[in-house]
């Protein structure tokens, strides 16, 4: 197959388009490069620049290069930023998907089915659908409670992909991923200024002490508790579900992606500290107002 990777020159796409094309599959990259870097596509691997928006541009990249499936990273991310910027959010993370399921299905307004060979479709959503649910483990049928407009523009995103499975008898995942972290190489690592990881090394190599923006959750060490899965586990989770979506036509799967086991801000801050040798402190400070959870029922 062929697989359209949007977002496939950020950090986690850049990944996958590696774990793809290394499994045999035959990989093209669409990308604005609004965030990611057109030199983490592999040699050989094609490099349309493009947004999801462009009806036009999609089409013509699903048509040039034949393709047989997709797997849709490109979004908008950033929690906080999608508080002052719902509109934008939900233009590039709903509207976004809206036309390139479109496209990929040859169906309008009219409902008609074109020609389009996509069979295949991985839509890349999030854990932030189920917002900050007091259970143990979360679980695929944890209620989904998102606490922001980008958890909000995933899950309807979700919604968006399930109906047109249905609608058309394309084959499609969901993957709820949860908190990404490492990298195969230095030129694919991380570099979201908003990351965890990112901003302690950062503060590290300042001889600063890292920040933790909200030391007062209900958890043992005040800090919140997060389930870490590794880029290069996640990457291989995208090439198995496209396996799985390939053999089995129609198919529809929602599927969290993690490790199961949770770690604090705090513990992840003093790994680092102990990996690396510093031994720099946090600082903390209350839970921002931007992510104290409004009054909302399960979705």
């Amino acid at each position: 197959m062929t697989w359209l990777i949007t977002g496939g020159a950020g950090y986690i796409g850049a990944h996958v388009v590696r774990a793809m094309t290394e499994a045999g599959e035959r990989a093209v990259v669409y990308d604005d490069l609004s965030t990611g870097i057109a030199e983490r596509v592999p040699d050989g691997v094609p490099l349309v620049v493009g947004s999801t928006l462009d009806a036009e541009r999609v089409a013509r990249a699903l048509a040039d290069h034949a393709v047989t499936g997709i797997v849709h990273l490109a979004a908008k991310k950033q929690v906080g930023e999608s508080v002052d910027l719902p509109l934008h959010y939900y233009r590039e993370n709903v509207e976004g998907l809206r036309v390139l399921l479109e496209q990929a299905t040859g169906t309008g307004m009219s409902g008609a089915s074109g020609a389009s060979g996509v069979s295949s479709f991985v839509f890349s959503s999030s854990a932030a659908v189920y917002g900050m649910p007091d259970v143990e483990l979360v679980t695929e049928e944890t209620p989904c409670v998102p606490m922001s407009p980008y958890g909000e523009t995933k899950l309807a995103g979700e919604w968006l992909v399930r109906a047109t499975g249905r609608a058309t008898g394309l084959a499609t995942a969901s993957l709820r991923y949860f908190n990404v972290a490492g990298a195969a190489t230095p030129y694919l690592a991380d570099t979201g200024v908003f990351n965890l990881i990112p901003m302690v090394f950062e503060k590290l190599t300042e001889n600063a002490p890292p920040r933790i923006f909200g030391d007062d959750y209900a958890t043992p060490d005040g800090t919140c508790v997060r389930d870490y899965i590794h880029v290069l586990d996640l990457a291989d989770a995208h090439v198995a579900t496209a396996r799985a979506l390939r053999s089995s036509p129609g198919r529809d799967l929602t599927l969290n992606v993690g490790r199961g086991e949770g770690v604090s801000v705090r513990e992840m801050i003093d790994h680092i500290n102990a990996v690396t040798g510093y031994d720099r402190p946090p600082t903390g400070t209350p839970l921002s107002p931007i992510h104290i959870p409004a009054p909302t029922r399960p979705l």
